[in-house]
C-alpha cells in the first residue's frame, strides 16, 4: 500500500464529500418537493447538464469494463464506441419532445408520462418496475468498480478491512444524496469528469511512449483480437453480434431511469439538443480509454505482482488499475483511482434518486397512498434512495460478481422493452395501452428465456431465411415486442380504444 497514493485518494474523496453537502445550497429550492430534490428543480443549463449526463453515462464500471473487454475479448469489445456515437442523434430528436410534455404536466419519470398518455396504471407500473429492476444491478456494478480500485490501492480483499472503505464511501454517498438530491451529483460530476479527462489524456500520451509507440502496442496484440473474425458461410458471425450490440445498446441507454432523470433535470429542450451536439466528446474519450485494454496487453500487466495481488475474482477488470500502477508515480495513481471511485459515486447517486422517484410517484402515490402531500412524497423518496443504496451494498457483499454481471445483461434486455411505451408513444397514439402491456410482457419473458438458454451470454443466434445472425438479445426480443404490440393494437382499438384517457395534447409535445 502506497501512503502517497492513499493520501491523494482520500483528500480528493473528502473534497467531493464537501461539495456534495454544499450542493444543497446551490441554486436553492424547496427540497421538500420531489421535482426540486429529484430533478434539481429542472434548472440545469447546458454546461451542468453536459457534466451530469457525462457523469451519468460514463461510469466507474465503464472505465474498468470497456478496456477489460478489449483486454479479454479483443475487437468485439469496441462496439461500445460506435454505440455511444449512435445514441446522440436519438437524444437530439426524441428527448426534447419527452422533456416538453413532462415539463408541462409535472412528470418526474417515464412511467408518469406513460400513465398520462394511456391512462393505464398497470402499464405505468410495468414501466416503473422495469426501470427499478434494470437499475439495481447497475448500482451494484458501480460498487464493483470501486472495489477494484480499493483493492489496487493495497487494501486487502474481503473481511472488514476490505469492506470498510466501501461502506464508508456509500455512507457518505447516502448522506449527501439525502440532503442535496440531484444537485449533489451534478456538482460532483464536474470534478469527476475533470479528473477522468486528465487521467485519460495523460495516460494516452505517456504510456505509449513508455511502450515504444502505438505501433508496438498494436504489434503486441494477438491478431485474433485486432479484427473481428470472418464469418462462416451462412452466418453473420461476430459481424452480426457487433452490429446488433451497438444498435441495441444505443436504443436502450436513454431509457434507463438515471438517464431520463438527468435529461428531465435540464432547463429546456434547447439544452438537451446542445448536449446532443457536444456529448460526443465523451465518445472520443471512451475510444481512447478502450485502447487501455491493448496497452495492458503490451505492458504484460498479467505478469506484474500488482495484478497477481489484485482481486482474482475480477480477472480482466484489474487490467486498467494494474496498467496505471505500472506506468505512473504514486501521486498520479492516487489521482487516477480517485477519478474512478468518484466515477462510481456520481452515477450511483443519480441511479438511486431515479429509482426513488419511480417508487414514490408510480407505486407509493399511485397504489399505496394517493392522498400523500408533496412533502411526504419527497420524504419517502429520500428514504427509498437510502434503502436502494443499502440493497446494492448487500448485493455486492453477499452474492458472487457473476450474478451482478448476469443481472446487468438482463437489465439491458428488460429496459429496452419500455421503448414502445415511451419513445413510440411520443409520436403516435395509435398504440393501445393493453397491447403495449402484453407486448412488454412478451419481450420481457422472451428476452429473459433467451439469455438463460445461452448461459447469460448477450447474443442469441437467430436463423432468418437460412442465414444465422448472432443477434443481441435485447434487440431481437424488442422486435417481437413491437410486432405483438402493433398487431394487438389493430385488434383492440376498434373494440377497446383508450385514446379518451390521454390527458396530453398535441401542443404539449412542441
Amino acid at each position: 500500500m502506497s501512503g502517497v497514493a492513499v493520501t491523494v485518494f482520500v483528500l480528493l474523496f473528502l473534497l467531493i464529500t464537501l461539495i456534495g453537502f454544499v450542493a444543497a445550497r446551490w441554486r436553492p429550492g424547496d427540497l421538500t418537493l420531489l421535482h426540486e430534490w429529484g430533478l434539481g428543480g429542472r434548472r440545469f443549463g447546458t454546461v451542468v447538464t453536459w457534466f451530469l449526463l457525462g457523469g451519468d453515462l460514463y461510469t466507474a464500471y465503464t472505465f474498468i469494463a470497456v478496456p477489460a473487454l478489449l483486454y479479454g475479448a479483443g475487437a468485439l469489445g469496441f462496439f461500445a464506441v460506435p454505440y455511444t456515437v449512435m445514441i446522440y442523434p436519438i437524444l437530439y430528436i426524441v428527448f426534447p419532445r419527452l422533456w416538453s410534455v413532462c415539463h408541462r404536466h409535472g412528470y418526474v419519470t417515464s412511467a408518469d408520462f406513460v400513465r398520462g398518455r394511456f391512462g393505464n396504471r398497470w402499464l405505468a407500473l410495468a414501466i416503473g418496475l422495469t426501470g427499478m429492476l434494470a437499475t439495481m444491478p447497475y448500482i451494484a456494478l458501480q460498487l464493483v468498480g470501486m472495489q477494484v480500485v480499493i483493492g489496487a490501492l493495497g487494501v486487502p480483499a474481503g473481511g472488514l478491512a476490505g469492506d470498510l472503505p466501501l461502506i464508508i464511501a456509500f455512507i457518505i454517498l447516502a448522506a449527501f444524496t439525502y440532503t442535496s438530491g440531484l444537485r449533489a451529483p451534478a456538482m460532483i460530476a464536474v470534478v469527476k469528469d475533470a479528473l477522468i479527462y486528465l487521467t485519460v489524456i495523460t495516460a494516452i500520451v505517456v504510456i505509449p511512449i513508455q511502450l515504444g509507440g502505438f505501433g508496438k502496442v498494436f504489434g503486441a496484440v494477438p491478431t485474433a483480437k485486432l479484427l473481428l473474425a470472418t464469418p462462416l458461410a451462412g452466418s453473420w458471425g461476430s459481424f452480426g453480434a457487433y452490429a446488433t450490440l451497438a444498435l441495441g445498446s444505443a436504443l436502450a441507454l436513454f431509457l434507463y431511469p438515471h438517464s431520463v432523470t438527468a435529461i428531465l433535470g435540464s432547463s429546456s429542450p434547447r439544452v438537451i439538443r446542445r448536449n446532443a451536439a457536444i456529448l460526443p466528446a465523451y465518445s472520443l474519450m471512451l475510444g481512447l480509454l478502450a485502447l487501455f485494454g491493448f496497452m495492458a496487453i503490451a505492458a504484460g500487466v498479467a505478469h506484474l505482482p500488482a495484478f497477481a495481488a489484485g482481486f482474482k475474482a475480477y480477472s480482466n477488470n484489474f487490467a486498467v488499475p494494474a496498467l496505471l500502477l505500472s506506468a505512473f508515480p504514486s501521486w498520479f495513481v492516487g489521482l487516477a483511482f480517485a477519478a474512478i471511485a468518484i466515477g462510481a459515486l456520481v452515477p450511483a447517486a443519480i441511479m438511486s434518486i431515479a429509482t426513488a422517484n419511480i417508487f414514490t410517484r408510480n407505486i407509493y402515490r399511485e397504489f399505496i397512498h394517493p392522498a400523500c402531500t408533496d412533502a411526504e412524497e419527497s420524504r419517502i423518496a429520500k428514504i427509498v434512495s437510502l434503502i436502494v443504496k443499502a440493497g446494492a451494498l448487500v448485493f455486492v457483499f453477499s452474492l458472487p460478481l457473476q450474478y451482478a454481471l448476469w443481472l446487468q445483461l438482463l437489465g439491458g434486455v428488460w429496459i429496452i422493452q419500455t421503448l414502445p411505451s415511451v419513445i413510440l408513444a411520443l409520436y403516435t397514439r395509435r398504440l393501445n395501452g393493453w397491447a403495449l402491456l402484453i407486448g412488454w410482457a412478451t419481450g420481457f419473458v422472451l428476452g429473459t428465456w433467451m439469455a438463460a438458454s445461452v448461459n447469460f451470454a448477450p447474443v442469441y443466434p437467430v436463423t432468418f431465411f437460412g442465414t444465422t445472425i448472432p443477434c443481441y438479445i435485447a434487440l431481437s426480443s424488442l422486435v417481437v415486442n413491437v410486432v405483438v404490440t402493433v398487431v394487438l393494437s389493430l385488434l383492440f382499438n376498434p373494440v377497446l380504444s383508450d385514446r379518451h384517457r390521454d390527458v396530453t395534447a398535441a401542443g404539449d409535445y412542441a
